[in-house]
Order: structure tokens, then sequence, then C-alpha cells
């Protein structure tokens, strides 16, 4: 597979996921900008807070380690019969900044933290050790209050006396971390120094998606959000207006013009919009009177015609010539009735389909017609003289090639459908989209009972597609044509 197609297969699923209005794709457009923004932002952010935190954390370690140098140093001057002494008066006075003890042995320290903040801190009292006292086999490690072991009896924290650590390990919160360092002094004593880093919040606390964070970058979505709400769905109440008056314009050619204020790409298309709509009113005029005028000029030569006809003495010629205008008047009023198959000037009304059909059935019946109706339907908003002239050429139709016909209504919530059954010979698939061009006829002989002058189907789908409704052709599997129409109920004004 190539590699354009694998894109424009891609694209095309993107395009599915995609929402199916104009609205929804400009809010998602806006909700991932916002939420692009803010990650990239965030990170930034981030990364340059991780770097000013380690740095902040490097010089005070330091700071620390000195600080802990010097009192190694201090006790490693001190006699040794002194050192329990001058330990016993520190934590008699309270408040120091460190917890320091001689122990027996090494005492172990629960040390989890990991990372790099831990490490740069190790590393840095490591360094400091060795530079200022030569020690290299001091054990740094991290120790929370609660887990904090003291003594050679390996007390916890919170069993010492309070003065012993006021002010300092005591006072500490649970998150805050514990420096604890052990070296030896001699072959049979530790000395253990625990102090406080500077860290209220512990290591690690700059973390992505703090709670603030979070509350402030929802506070900014659901503000964009709702100001974009608010902008695209002004700027697209004027489209929907304008899909709604293309969807009505089939309906009604001379409904009033849209308005032609808003932005300036949106009033361009409202301005197309009503000059195709005076256009198109004034060519089906036109048309309208271009044909009324032509039938009415053919009136005079034809009634004339017929008068000489009747005059012929021979009866066959005069029976033949008579035929012939006849064939001639009834192409004229056919050509007529297809132009004004929809009058421009006919309001929509609504009317029930079911009564409609019922009307034209007892109307066949008297000329010998077989209908049968079956199903309901909800009134429908129509021009009736065009939807009944459309419904009685199809029944007609259906009456004369297959005898009687059987008519079937589905009504639903966003469209009307209507089937029509004969049981005729039916039509050739090759010849099913032939039949709607004017004066087509199947059958092929032109005498005056065999027939129409082909513009039944034609006017009907001229009529039903006004209506903005689809007309389709099949045959039945036991024989006969299937017409099936299908007729959308018109939206609310409002939607």
């Amino acid at each position: 597979m190539s590699r354009g197609t694998r894109w424009r297969r891609w694209r095309r699923r993107l395009a599915r996921s995609l929402p199916g209005s104009l609205r929804g794709r400009f809010l998602l457009i806006m909700v991932v900008g916002v939420l692009g923004a803010q990650l990239a932002s965030y990170a930034v952010w981030t990364a340059q807070e991780r770097a000013g935190r380690l740095e902040r954390l490097d010089e005070v370690s330091r700071s620390m380690a000195y600080s802990v140098a010097s009192t190694v140093r201090f006790f490693r001057s001190l006699p040794f019969d002194y050192r329990h002494i001058v330990l016993d008066q520190l934590r008699d006075m309270g408040g120091t900044r460190f917890f320091v003890s001689v122990n027996d042995h090494r005492l172990p320290v629960t040390d989890d933290r990991q990372g790099p903040e831990p490490a740069l801190v190790a590393d840095n009292v490591r360094t400091v050790l060795a530079a200022e006292l030569g020690v290299h086999d001091a054990v740094v490690e991290f120790s929370r209050p609660g887990t904090l072991r003291l003594l050679n009896n390996e007390v916890p924290l919170d069993a010492l006396p309070p003065r012993w650590g006021q002010h300092s390990l005591l006072a500490a919160p649970p998150t805050q971390p514990i420096l604890v360092v052990q070296l030896p002094l001699d072959e049979a004593e530790w000395l253990y120094v625990a102090a406080l880093l500077p860290l209220p919040e512990g290591f690690g606390a700059n973390r992505w998606l703090s709670p603030d964070r979070l509350f402030v970058a929802l506070v900014v979505l659901a503000t964009v959000l709702g100001l974009s709400w608010l902008g695209v769905r002004g700027a697209t109440r004027t489209l929907a207006r304008l899909a709604g008056a293309a969807r009505r314009l089939g309906d009604d050619l001379d409904a009033p013009p849209l308005s032609e204020g808003g932005p300036r790409e949106v009033a361009a298309a409202a301005v197309a919009f009503n000059r195709m709509q005076g256009r198109i009113r004034h060519q089906v005029e036109e048309r309208e009177r271009l044909f009324s005028a032509i039938s009415h000029d053919l009136k005079t030569p034809i009634t004339r015609m017929r008068l000489r006809a009747e005059m012929l003495e021979d009866p066959t010629q005069r029976e033949r010539f008579c035929a012939s205008l006849d064939e001639l008047d009834r192409l004229v009023r056919g050509a007529l009735a297809s132009v004004k198959g929809l009058d421009l000037h006919e309001e929509v009304e609504p009317r029930d389909p079911r009564a409609l059909l019922d009307g034209l059935a007892e109307e066949l019946a008297l000329q010998g017609g077989e209908v049968e109706v079956a199903g309901e339907a909800a009134p429908l908003a129509v021009k009736p003289l065009a939807f009944k002239r459309c419904l009685a050429n199809l029944l007609e139709n259906a009456v004369f090639y297959g005898r009687r016909a059987e008519v079937r209504l589905e009504d639903g919530e966003d469209a009307l459908g209507i089937t029509i059954r004969d049981h005729g010979p039916g039509i050739p698939a090759a010849e099913r989209e032939r039949v709607f061009a004017p004066f087509v006829r199947l059958e092929p002989s032109r005498g005056r009972n065999t027939g129409g002058n082909g513009l039944g189907l034609g006017i009907a789908r001229h009529i039903l597609q006004a209506h903005g409704g689809e007309m389709h052709l099949t045959n039945h599997p036991r024989g006969g044509l299937v017409v099936r129409l299908t007729l959308p109920r018109p939206e609310p004004l409002a939607a």
C-alpha cells in the first residue's frame, strides 16, 4: 500500500470521526487548540520549575552538608568521656537544628526515596564530607518522621521526650524528608546525625498535574468553551437559516428573501442565494408564459383544421384526420400541463394523504379501475393541486397498464412513504430512467385508445422533486411495477 493511499484512508477515517455539524467542528477545534496550548505551556513551565527546584536544592544541600561536616568535626574533637555529656546538654536545651547521637551500631533506616532530587542531596553530602573530613564511608539515607529510629535501642521519634526534638524533628510534617547521616567514629561507635531538609512538600512535589493546576485548566477550558459556543452559535445561525431556505426553495419559490446581514462571507452567500431564487422564479414564470402563449396560438389552427376535416367526404380520411388532430391537441395540452405541474402561486397547505388517495380511488372506480389503499398518515404540507396531480398520474398509469393498483402508506417522523404497485408487465431496468423523458411511451402504438402522450411519469416526478421528494421504480418479484415515493416532512422554521 502506497503512502498516498494510506494518507487518504487515514483522512477518510478522521473525517468520519468528526462531528457532523459545523458548530460541533468549531468547538472541537477550540477544545483541541486550548488543550494543546495548555499542555505546551505546562510542559515548559514544569521543565523550568524542575530546573529551578534542582538548583535551589543543590545550594541547600551543600549548605547543610557543610553544617553536618562541622558537627562531625566538633564531635570528633571532643574527648570520648565528654561526648555523652555534651549530647545530654544539647537535648535538654531543645530547639537544636540537628539530632545527634553516638550509637554502638548502625541504625537501620527505611529509605524509599528515589529520583534525581534524593540522589543530588546524597551526592552533595558525600562529596562535602569527603572533601572536608576525608570520610568516604559515610552512609547517607532519607527517612520520614513516622519511620525514623533513634538511639541504640532504635526508639521511634514520637517516643522521645518533646524537648529533645522541639521545633525540629517533631515539628516536621509527614511528607518532609529527614536526612540521616551515619559514619563510624571508632570501631564500636557510629555518629548519627538527623536533620530536616527545608522541603515541606517533600521530594517530587512538582507534580505535572497538581490539583490547583488541574482546576485552573478546567476553568480556562470551560471559559473558552462558553465564549466559543456563543460566538459559533451566532456565526452558524445565519448558515442554518440559509440551509433551511435552500430546503424550502423547491416548495415555495415565492418565499421571502433572506436577510443579507451578518459577517461578510455569510452576507455574500445570502445575496447570492436571493439572486438565484429570483432568477429561478423569473425563468419558471417565463417558461409558463411561453407555453401558455404557444398553446393559445395553436388552438386556433387546430380548431380550423378540425372544421375542415369534418367537411371531408371520405369517412376513412375524415376519421384518420380527426384522430391526428386529437393526438396533436393532447400533445399540446400535455406539454402545457407539464409546465404547470407545479403552480408557482399555489399556497402550501396541510393535506391528508389517505383522504386524497381514497378520493382518487373512487374517481378511478367510476371509470372501471380498481385501487386498494392501506395505511394511515398524518397531514403533510404540500401544494394541494400539484400533489393531487402527481398521485393521479401515477394511479391512472398503474390502472391503465396494470389493471389494478395497490397503495400502501408508511408514515414516519421525518418522511412519508407511498408505495404504488400494479399488476402489469413492469418496466425493464434499462428503460426506467427513459420513461421520465417527455413524450416517451414504452407502448409502441400511437392510437387514441392505447395510452397517453408520455408525460404522466415526468410530470409526477417533477412535482415530487419540487416538494423535496424522490421517486424510485422497481419491478415486483411476482410481476408488476412498484413505484416508491418518499416525501420529507418540512422542518419547523425555528429549527
